[in-house]
This record gives structure tokens, sequence and C-alpha cells, in this order.
């Protein structure tokens, strides 16, 4: 919970270590496991590659919102705030528009995640009904307006990292007591590796580190933000880069190539295979409960998201309508009914959704980046020119590959929502002659 001064102002509680560990609450590690199946698939066999080139884009993209963090280090910030100070108002509230997107189809894919594990292990259950076993209750509890704790949140955390520090020793343990088994090197490079395979795996990967950019958001909590927010981010991606090619590369060890029973399940296949049935159950209730917990808060971020822009101006007024618990019903009912999208689309699709919205707004971000400096010049010399340019753009051009990338459905529904966010936004600002409301985006809400 925030807490506030005497003034009014929120307390500087959080130093590196404190944002760090939030950080990766909101990444959650558990991600790798629900969707290597589908990234060792699409690059043909080598997974670990594909985590590589996402941890080039999200080093370079942490390393831009690091930038603007110190630029506007006296308040808490996103991409849309970035991107409407640095370069104009309207394209922010389109980046906003963009995200938007995230927040309405992460937990579709949270629980579609969910469900594609319990199908697995129930074949004769119909993946739809899990699809909705998940929506319902989920969006039942946020309707009444319960939310988890902030230690559940952590104790969930260290409990998904005990679940993949045993997945990486299993996997370990049996690649070497299999003397045939595959080089080490392997799993980064075989006969059906290409370019393109590597590429759109690569795409569908940056799924797994969305979160890392919220950290701006606790730059009113946070000791010295103008140093610790820039530091922390690099850190929670390198983490999480170094995590998820670990677990790629142990996995490929073990499983060489792309195939599987099913992608959308492969990790359960990979646990039974290391661990028996017995770890596959633990496996299992992790993923379950994590992807329960996830879409839980998830859902009742984006439903606050949806209410403030409705207050504000900037969606229609109905979202902004609280019921006497003070949830915001039809925000939280419109969420819901976005779910059942699940039961018509993959895991791999509906996260290549993300995904747009994501380099979408990565890619402004390293441009506001290089915006800033040619106006204000904040950095001279090589070192400006580097920092301030080079890197940025490298982000920005690798962001833009990326999301080239992305299959065609992807790209198409992301290409219809601009251009419905567009002509909203020509609406309401009367032929872009007004300014447009701030969008009060808090992936804490």
């Amino acid at each position: 919970m925030k807490q506030q001064s005497a003034s009014g102002a929120l307390e500087r509680t959080l130093g590196l270590g404190g944002v760090c560990i939030i950080g990766i609450a909101w990444v959650t590690p558990l991600v790798v496991l629900a969707t290597i199946g589908i990234i060792a698939h699409l690059s043909n066999g080598t997974a670990p590659t594909a985590y590589v080139v996402t941890l080039m884009a999200m080093v370079f993209t942490a390393y831009s919102y690091g930038r603007m963090a110190q630029v506007h280090h006296t308040k808490s910030g996103s991409a849309y705030t970035y991107v409407g100070e640095e370069l104009s108002s309207h394209l922010g509230f389109l980046t906003g528009w963009l995200i938007l997107l995230d927040y309405f189809f992460i937990p579709l894919v949270v629980w579609l995640i969910g469900a594609a594990y319990l199908a697995d292990q129930f074949p004769g259950v119909p993946m739809a009904v899990w699809v909705i076993a998940y929506i319902l209750p989920t969006t039942a509890l946020n309707l009444i307006g319960i939310k988890t704790t902030t230690r559940a949140d952590y104790v969930l955390v260290a409990f998904q990292l005990l679940v993949i520090a045993l997945f990486i020793g299993l996997c370990l343990a049996q690649w070497a007591g299999t003397p045939a088994g595959p080089s080490a090197l392997a799993p980064f490079h075989n006969d059906a590796t290409t370019v393109s395979a590597v590429a759109a795996a690569a795409a569908v990967a940056a799924y797994s580190f969305i979160g890392f950019d919220g950290l701006t958001l606790l730059t009113e909590e946070t000791r010295d933000p103008k140093r610790t927010i820039p530091r922390a981010m690099i850190i929670v991606v390198l983490f999480f880069g170094v995590l998820f090619v670990g677990v790629a590369w142990v996995t490929q060890l073990v499983h060489p190539g792309g195939s599987f029973a099913n992608v959308d399940s492969a990790a359960l296949e990979i646990a039974r295979a290391v661990g028996g049935n017995l770890f596959a159950a633990v496996l299992l209730a992790g993923l379950v409960v994590g992807q329960f917990a996830c879409g839980l808060t998830i859902q009742a971020g984006a439903s606050r998201l949806l209410f403030t822009m409705g207050r504000d101006g900037a969606l229609p007024k109905p979202l902004a309508r609280l019921s006497a618990r003070g949830t915001p019903t039809l925000a939280v009912l419109l969420i819901g009914a976005a779910g059942l999208i699940g039961l018509f689309v993959d895991v791999t699709t509906s996260a290549s959704f993300i995904n747009f919205g994501a380099f979408s707004a990565f890619t402004l971000v390293n441009i506001a980046v290089i915006a800033h400096w040619w106006r204000h010049r904040p950095q001279t010399g090589v070192r400006g020119v580097l920092g301030w340019v080079l890197l940025p753009a490298a982000g920005a051009a690798v962001d833009v590959y990326l999301l080239c990338n992305l299959d065609f459905d992807a790209v198409a529904v992301g290409l219809v929502w601009f251009l419905l966010g567009l002509g909203w936004l020509a609406w309401i600002t009367r032929g872009f002659r007004q300014a447009p409301p701030k969008l009060a985006i808090d992936r804490k809400a």
C-alpha cells in the first residue's frame, strides 16, 4: 500500500533492492515455463537464441526508460507521459491507447495459458470449459472487490523461483546422465535454424518481459529515483534475461527441437520426463494458482484504468460508474468479456496481440529519448551521442524489427486498434484542435 506523508506526498521508502523485488513480482518468473513450448516451436528448437534476441531489445528499451526516468525524476511516469511530453500530447495519447490494447489482452493470455495446462492434464474436459472456469470466478471476485496482498504476491514469487530451480536442476541431471545427449551449444543453433524463425519466436518471447516498464511508476516512492529507477530496470531485465535463456537452454538440452504433443503446455511434458508425475503436479499447481492470482490482479488493474479514463473523458462516461462496493462494474465485465476471445484464439496469437502494443510503445520511448537530447542536449560529445542517440536508436530498430515479425493477425488487429484510437482522438479533440485528456495509466491500480 502506498504511504503518504503529512503533506500528502508519497513517502520515499523504496531502495534499489525493494524496487527490484517489485519488478520481479510484476513480471512473474514462471511465465517462461508457461510459454517455452511456443518459443521452442517457432524457433525450430533454438529457444535460448530467441530469448537472447529479445533480451537485446529489452535492455536497450530499459536503458531508454531509465533515461526518461532520470529526466522526469520528480514524478512517476510511463510510456504515454514520456512520449506526450517529449514528442506531442496527441502522440502520447495514441501511445496510451496502444498500451490499453495490452490491458485488454494480458488477462486473456493469462487465463488461456492456465486453461491450456488444465486441458493437458484433463484431456476429457474441453478447453473452453477451463477458459470460462478462469474468467467467471476471477470476474466475480473483482466485482466483489477482493484484492491480493503484497505479502501473498512475494510468497507466490518465491514459490515460482523454487519451481524453476527444481526444473533447471532436474533437466541438467537428466542431460548429464545421458551420454548421447546434445552438446551444450546445440540449443542455440541447429540445422533447422533460420533468422526468420528466431525473429518470429523472439517477437512472441517479448511477452515474458512485460511489466518491467512499470517500475517508472515507482518514482515518487523511491529514494534517489534519478539513480535508482534506471539501475533497477536494467537489473530486472538482465535477471529475467538470464533466467529465461537458462530455462530455455536446459529445456532444449533434454528436448531438442520444437515438436511437442501440445506446444501450449510443453513445460508439463518436460516436467513429466525429468521429474515424473509428482513434479509435474507441483508445476501444474504453480502454474494454475499463479495464473489465477495474476489474472485477478491484472483484471483489477485494467478495470481501474478503464474507470479512470472514463472519468477523465478519454473513454465513454459509463465506464466510470461504480457499484455500491466501489468497484467499476462495467469495466470489470468488459475485461471479462474480452477474455471470451480465448475461446477462438491460441496462446501464440493472443500474446502477439499484446506485443504489438508493447513494441509500439517501446519504440516511441526510444524515440522520445532522442527527441529530448535533440532539444536540450543534457550531455554533449561522444558520450552524449552514444547514450542519448545511438543506444536508443538501436533499441527502436530492434523493437521495430520484432514488431514486423509478429504474425499477420496480430499486426492486423493492432493496426485496426490504432485506427480506432486515431478516430476517437479526432472526435474528443475536435479534429486534433484541442489537447487530449490525460491518461492516468498506472499498473499498480
